[in-house]
């Protein structure tokens, strides 16, 4: 009897076991299951018959879900567009307004890179090492411009739920130095779940010129595959890009244009359902500030009236639409802008020119998206696509009070002289000049705000905001006054097609965005901002929002085109109740140091929650030292022939302002031209090239001043000759670095024989260009001297170009 109760235990004790065992594995199963859904699970037998057929399960998480069409325009501040108040006719961006809904309360960083890698990432800036310009990368969590694995893009999970989605235009904020042939390809569009790009990876590109991607590989020019002559250029079939660089009638914006409705007829035609997401990123209104002629010309007087009644004007308009509450007040011009009435009629002319060209340049652009929104029409997706527009910061001062006729001056912390200027005024808009309007202009863009530009206060980053959806939101032609943020952006995306954000990517875990969804807005006019609290900093100029207050200060009082350095614990911050006072005219901190400290305080929790700290403002010393960042102590570089081309500014060795040689050997028949090699373009650079037998060295600083070698003698013909140029720098070390002007002497050999030198006066120091290239054997992108044509690719053989730095 115990025998059989002994039995009966231990089989009991074996049955809860085997149990548990079972309840233990089912969901281990289950898992490795759902880890091995792509194997096969039909039968495989000897013959078809004895066969059963499986297909993997097509993924339609996005089936039914609205298109989304998402375009970023550049450096345009919040009354920048008619249907915001501006004076310049945008009709085709109104429509989307008069039928959708129009923001007035929303904001972005105060500068383009750092806005357009929130926008994808949802999360902000310093979150995702994009605290500012992937220009200005320094080596701290917050400015490595290096996203977190943990931390992809809202277009990686559209992909993932079945998007196709496609990106044109501008990128900007790769780290320059992975903008190289051999990447490394992570941070480009393609690695962030772009499964199309066509584009520039820069801050800007020439419009005439441009340089730029497909996919990760340089695209050449296509010139003359298409008829030179006016109208054979015009009649070219819209199915056709006009990739016609250096044609007159040719401009970027048509371009992408062309290249969007290309994608969208080809996606449409051929796609079983699945949806697409294209974002769509022009260089307007960034300089080069370009535009056709017929556009310029059709603006003519319009600006005589100068930016302060421009600015009223814009004010006037704002009030009587709705844009701006009543009691809103208009900021004060900042001292350092001079009152239209009191420039020259010179100087008057000068700027009115600057402004037709800046509103030729965004009325072309307007035309371009009308263009794309008819396609839509045709295409039959127009109604359940998701358009929303806005721009990357508030209207750029850059350019200084007096303009400019080249960006590099900022770059490379030069100012513009007015004489230089005033001489160029003709050619700005056209393919000479990389030009870019005052910063009296950039203030009227901005109104009623202060500032412009990487300020912190509101004219550096609220920007105008339009969603038009007709299949999903009611409301035509209304405002929403919410408080949101850049980062609310790709959340808004993901809810309103209903793609579920996920928690695994690739084999990594994500991290929660920053960002949180719009839609609520959409339907709800009144309903509370659910956005309550956000931080602003960009090189210092730092802010922010707490239920409507914000403390925001203006770094050092320094002004956007200026490079200086100021002590941070001097800097004087300033209180606006914005509940009250939506334009930021009445500073309130010396009636309520309490409540002004209470929000430097939030400002301090979230900065070094979300890795702000440490603040550095030099962004000349930052931009410079990018060029020494990839090499270490390296000293000799070897580029080879034919493949040595389209190498980016800031992957090339490190030789601005050093002592260095750039030598070749090469075997000459007599009947050779063309450039050995050429660094930059018509903003600045060197070149070195054969014309008529003789050898030539032309260094362009700043498009200003030109430094030209040559060879008095005939080459020598025969095997192995050495060219070389070789730059000798002043010793300036008792020079402060603001005030250096990086000069030396250059020198041209032959063989070892001296031929030519020259006292280069100036170099520049940070950059040629944010997207001219280095090229072995061709000058590809715009041209660094006028002395050649085009590209100017060498006729003869090449083997190598070694540059050796001698210090």
């Amino acid at each position: 009897m115990n025998n059989v109760k002994f039995k009966f235990v231990l089989i009991a004790i074996l049955l809860i076991i085997g149990v548990s065992l079972l309840v233990i594995e089912f969901p281990r199963q289950e898992e490795q299951e759902e880890e091995n859904e792509s194997e096969f699970k039909g039968i495989i037998g000897r013959s078809y018959e004895e066969s059963e057929e499986w297909w993997q399960e097509v993924n339609l998480e996005a089936e039914g879900s609205p298109n989304v069409l998402l375009i970023i325009l550049d450096d345009m501040g919040f009354s920048s567009l008619s249907s915001y108040g501006g004076i310049v006719p945008t009709p085709n961006i109104d429509s989307l307004a008069e039928n959708g809904i129009r923001y007035v309360n929303f904001n972005v960083t105060s500068m383009c890179s750092p806005t357009r890698a929130s926008l994808l990432a949802a999360r902000n800036p310093h979150t995702i090492g994009a605290g500012s310009h992937s220009l200005f990368a320094m080596g701290f969590p917050g400015y490595n411009a290096n996203t977190p694995e943990t931390m992809k893009s809202f277009v990686k999970h559209l992909e993932k739920g079945g998007f196709i989605n496609y990106g044109i235009g501008k990128w900007d904020h790769s780290p320059l130095h992975e903008v190289g042939l051999t990447g490394p390809f992570d941070s480009w569009a393609i690695g962030e779940g772009f499964h199309y790009f066509y584009g520039y990876m820069g801050a800007d590109t020439d419009n005439y010129r441009p340089v730029l991607i497909d996919g990760n590989s340089p695209v050449e020019n296509l010139a003359g595959f298409f008829p030179s002559d006016e109208e054979g250029f015009r009649n070219i079939p819209v199915q056709h890009d006009r990739a016609l660089w250096g044609h007159e009638n040719y401009h970027l914006s048509d371009h992408i244009a062309d290249k969007a409705i290309r994608y969208m007829s080809g996606h449409i035609s051929v796609s079983n359902g699945e949806p697409f997401m294209m974002y769509w990123a022009p260089v307007t209104a960034h300089s080069p500030q370009q535009a056709p002629q017929e556009y310029i010309d059709s603006f003519e007087g319009q600006f005589d009236m100068g930016w302060d009644e421009a600015r009223r004007i814009i004010f006037e308009n704002q009030k009587r639409m709705g844009i701006i509450p009543e009691n809103t007040l208009l900021t004060e011009r900042t001292p350092e802008i001079p009152a239209w009435d009191s420039l020259s009629e010179e100087e008057q002319e000068m700027h009115a020119r600057h402004m037709e060209v800046y509103a030729a340049m965004v009325a072309h652009t307007d035309d371009a998206l009308g263009r794309m929104f008819d396609e839509m029409k045709r295409l039959g997706v127009w109604d359940n696509t998701i358009i929303i527009f806005t721009t990357d910061n508030g209207s750029s001062a850059e350019g200084t009070p007096l303009g400019s006729p080249n960006e590099s001056l900022f770059a490379n912390s030069v100012p513009p002289i007015l004489e230089n200027n005033l001489e160029r005024t003709p050619e700005f808009g056209g393919p000479l000049q990389h030009s870019m309007y005052s910063a009296g202009w950039a203030w009227a863009g901005n109104t009623p705000f202060q500032y412009f530009k990487q300020a912190s206060h509101w004219g550096g980053i609220k920007v105008p905001l339009i969603i038009h959806w007709p299949e999903g939101i009611e409301a035509k032609g209304e405002m929403r006054k919410q408080f949101h943020y850049v980062t609310d952006l790709g959340p808004t995306i993901l809810d309103a097609t209903n793609i579920e954000p996920k928690e695994i990517i690739e084999g990594v875990e994500q991290a929660p965005f920053d960002g949180i969804s719009m839609t609520y807005t959409f339907d709800n006019p009144d309903e509370d901002s659910r956005r309550t609290k956000q931080y602003f900093e960009m090189l210092g100029h730092r802010g922010v929002y707490d239920n409507g207050w914000v403390a925001v200060t203006l770094h050092g009082g320094l002004m956007p085109w200026i490079n200086g350095l100021a002590d941070f614990d001097e800097d004087v911050w300033e209180l606006y109740n914005t509940n009250e006072d939506y334009s930021q005219a009445v500073n309130l901190a010396d009636r309520m140091p309490e409540k002004l400290q209470e929000l430097k305080d939030i400002f301090d929790e979230e900065a070094w929650k979300y890795n702000v700290y440490p603040l550095y403002d030099n962004a000349l010393e930052r931009l410079s030292r990018q060029q020494f960042r990839r090499f270490g102590g390296r000293k000799e570089f070897v580029y080879y022939w034919p493949g040595a081309v389209r190498i980016p500014d800031k992957v090339v060795a490190p030789m601005k302002g050093v002592h260095h040689s750039l030598t070749t050997n090469i075997s000459l028949t007599g009947n050779e031209e063309g450039v050995i090699v050429s660094h930059g373009g018509y903003q600045g650079g060197y070149t070195m090239f054969i014309q008529d037998n003789r050898l030539h060295y032309h260094y362009n600083y700043l498009n200003r001043d030109f430094y030209e070698l040559e060879s008095a003698e005939i080459l020598p013909t025969g095997d192995n000759i050495e060219l070389q140029f070789r730059f000798t720098p002043y010793d300036e070390s008792s020079v402060p670095l603001s005030s250096r002007l990086y000069g030396g002497l250059g020198e041209l050999f032959v063989n070892g024989e001296k031929v030519d030198e020259i006292d280069m006066r100036a170099t520049q120091i940070s950059t040629f260009g944010f997207t001219e290239t280095f090229d072995v054997g061709i000058d590809y992108g715009t041209q660094v001297s006028t002395a050649y044509n085009s590209y100017f690719p060498f006729s003869g053989t090449l083997d190598k170009i070694t540059i050796n730095l001698l210090n």
